[in-house]
């Protein structure tokens, strides 16, 4: 078996093929159980944000396995292979695992450092159990990359004021129009990303802020954890009214088709009356066609990376720190995968041995005869215990510990050929 990540991210995609992929919740069950019924892929969950979409995998054969993943990503994607292909990056075993140990941990992240990755870390790890689609592999490295993500928090100060996506969109309007709190503000959606664009509004001295959602039920929820201000509610019925008497609008909701484009803005909007779109959604609740007039200005998520980059050099020193956290938490996910590899050759050799001792034994014992005692008999039992233990141990020792993937396989290989072990797809863990 082998442990592989295809996927893209900000690092290696743009926003509009990054939403083309994207899996919403409710879409998941199907998406896992098509990605486990191809022949080569044993486990599978995928992790799906704004800024990335990756497709963790325990493979039978790893040519086939990755190629059934980029397969599975051009259907749902509707992206022919050859165009998608340039946008994946596909990373094997120590490099998977590492991988995942520093999204968990904020430091692969648009925001170094942000704080939201690792719960959805959580969420992934989740719905994969819920769907039964991780199993014994994949779950024990999603619960050290957890930990990893954890320990970074708790023992560096990398999290310490590391803005989100959401207060890196609230920072680049604060750069676009100075005085916050003279503006009027709408924000499309009420989940965790616009309960952050409240708060780090409100920082700025925003006053006027009116909250649309699908469901008032929703906006009251997230009103609520603002009760030393008042901000309006409205319904999506309303949100062209809301949008057109606004001059700076953040759209943060889970729509999967644009909820502002051209024509709707065009039939609202007086001729010159400007406004500012910030994006934060993937996929994009504003279409690129709104560029297209002449007054209003949209920013998506990929535009946040200036303003992102002038936080980044503290907080990059203090990734430092944190690697050295990773580096043991992959030895230590490394050593259990050593163990998981080796048991069961090592669990055939001693049943192989086990039974050529007992056997041998059993024919000396009846050579010699009943007037031999069964007090003797137990020193020649242990007798032959010992010995086999002690001719096993060395070896033993030496396989567990050996740090290098295709020197142990190698090794354990050259086990089952010499001792004739019956290999078994149990074993199969190389």
């Amino acid at each position: 078996m082998n442990i592989v990540v295809v996927g893209l991210s900000h690092k290696t995609a743009p926003v509009e093929v990054r939403e083309k992929l994207s899996i919403p919740t409710p879409q998941m069950e199907a998406a896992l159980a098509h990605l486990c019924s191809y022949p080569h892929i044993e486990e599978a969950t995928i992790l799906s944000t704004c800024n990335r979409l990756e497709v963790y995998v325990v493979v039978s054969e790893t040519e086939q396995g990755v190629r059934e993943v980029t397969q599975f990503l051009a259907e749902h994607g509707k992206i022919p292979v050859h165009q998608l292909r340039p946008y994946l990056f596909i990373l094997l075993h120590q490099d998977a695992v590492m991988h995942l140990m520093r999204v968990s941990a904020g430091l692969d992240s648009l925001v170094l450092g942000e704080g939201q990755i690792l719960a959805q870390v959580k969420h992934t790890h989740k719905v994969g159990q819920q769907y039964n689609s991780i199993k014994r592999i994949l779950n024990h490295l999603f619960k050290q990359a957890i930990t990893a993500g954890k320990r970074v928090r708790t023992e560096t100060s990398i999290g310490t004021g590391a803005v989100s996506i959401s207060s890196a969109a609230v920072e680049l309007a604060q750069i676009k129009v100075q005085n916050l709190a003279a503006c009027r503000i709408a924000i499309l959606g009420a989940g965790k990303m616009s309960r952050l664009v409240v708060q780090h509004l409100l920082s700025k001295g925003a006053t006027q802020i009116c909250i649309v959602n699908r469901s008032l039920e929703g906006a009251r929820e997230l009103a609520q954890q603002f009760k030393d201000v008042e901000l309006k509610l409205h319904t999506l019925t309303e949100m062209m009214q809301v949008v057109t008497s606004s001059e700076l609008v953040f759209t943060a909701t889970a729509a999967t088709d644009p909820l502002l484009d051209r024509a709707k803005l065009e039939a609202c909007l007086e001729p010159h009356q400007p406004l500012q779109l910030f994006d934060i959604s993937v996929p994009r609740n504003v279409h690129s066609d709104v560029n297209e007039l002449p007054n209003v200005q949209v920013f998506n998520v990929d535009d946040l990376k200036a303003v992102v980059a002038q936080n980044q050099e503290s907080r990059r020193r203090m990734a430092m720190e944190a690697e050295g956290i990773l580096e043991e938490e992959v030895e230590a996910f490394e050593s259990w995968w050593r163990s998981l590899e080796t048991v069961s050759t090592i669990s055939s050799l001693r049943d192989k041995v086990e039974a050529i001792r007992a056997q041998e034994l059993e024919k000396a014992l009846s050579r010699l005869g009943s007037e031999f005692g069964e007090k003797h008999q137990e020193v020649v039992e242990a007798l032959t215990r010992g010995i086999v233990n002690k001719i096993l141990h060395e070896p033993m020792v030496q396989l567990r510990a050996q740090q290098d993937i295709e020197t142990r396989r190698h090794a354990m290989q050259t086990l089952r050929m010499l001792f004739n072990l019956e290999a078994t797809s149990n074993e199969q863990y190389g």
